[in-house]
């Protein structure tokens, strides 16, 4: 699926790209893996991946069906019930280390786009004994700074705020 999509942006104006944000980025980061790779994957998961793709395509139908009359009654209803749907099978997915998904406090933190910022970052943390549970790094288009994304367990995120803020870091 992110190779089918990434494959409609071969003759996207490259001005269009330009405003593509991290969910693009998100949605497509497998479509640069080996191909040879994936066509053996593909290959050897056929009879389960087959299914999957004929839902896929249902889901796709229903989805171009509405939006090709927007305003129709119910058609609002109906890609809501999509996006909740899509929300219900994410939240399947396993947490760290194979464990039932777990919600997270996010903590953003603007870092410089230079050498050992994000080291830097992940030392102070480490100093405040607040486990990362998951890290992330986007780039904020058209500056050279990064936002540092960190999840930690919901009662730590106050302390890990204060304890960043207090160290001269810019969190949002």
């Amino acid at each position: 699926a992110a190779s089918l999509v990434a494959s409609r942006l071969r003759d996207t104006p490259d001005q269009a790209l330009a405003l593509a944000g991290n969910g693009l980025r998100d949605t497509t980061r497998i479509a640069a893996s080996d191909p040879q790779l994936w066509v053996q994957i593909l290959s050897g998961n056929a009879g389960r991946i087959v299914p999957a793709l004929h839902g896929l395509r249902a889901d796709l139908d229903r989805l171009i069906r509405t939006l090709e009359d927007p305003s129709a009654p119910g058609a609002r209803l109906d890609m809501a019930q999509l996006i909740a749907e899509g929300n219900a099978g994410r939240a399947r997915v396993p947490g760290k280390h194979g464990a039932p998904p777990q919600a997270f406090a996010v903590v953003t933190v603007i870092v410089d786009d230079a050498p050992g910022q994000i080291a830097a970052l992940l030392d102070e943390v480490g100093r405040t004994d607040v486990n990362v549970e998951d890290l992330r790094l986007e780039h904020a288009s058209g500056h050279r700074v990064g936002m540092v994304e960190i999840s930690v367990l919901p009662g730590r995120r106050d302390e890990l705020v204060a304890a960043l803020t207090a160290a001269g870091w810019k969190v949002v």
